[in-house]
């Protein structure tokens, strides 16, 4: 198990503002009526989140691993969901490259993360 609590990391801080961004977008306008795709995207953002904080507290590096690619893919479904709502009218440019580039950052120490748990083993 880990030693360090995961409200420590700051992929986990940098993926919980994220998801508050996601409950803030999908809260207002005709994203908030479309339940299907605002609770998809809450539901992929809020998986970023738990799968950090989970895998955090595995036994074994390859445990941890292996939720840290399950948030990748969830960040990967929240960027093309944000798409998606450019697409549908729901998002402006703006807030869908604000999300996408959140969800990008959040990605890329991810990577950083699992290469370096990667590593340890």
């Amino acid at each position: 198990m880990s030693t360090s609590d995961f409200r420590d990391l700051d992929v986990w801080k940098k993926a919980r503002l994220m998801t508050l961004s996601v409950y803030e977008l999908t809260n207002k306008g005709a994203l908030a009526k479309d339940f299907g795709l605002r609770d998809q995207m809450r539901r992929a953002a809020v998986s970023v989140c738990s799968n950090i904080a989970e895998g955090n507290e595995r036994s074994t590096d390859r445990d941890t691993v292996r939720f840290l690619y399950i948030a990748q893919g969830s960040v990967a479904e929240l960027i093309a969901q944000s798409d998606i709502a450019l697409g549908v009218g729901y998002l402006n440019g703006d807030e869908s490259k604000k999300l996408t580039d959140a969800g990008e950052e959040v990605a890329r120490m991810l990577g950083g993360l699992i290469k370096y748990r990667e590593n340890v083993t």
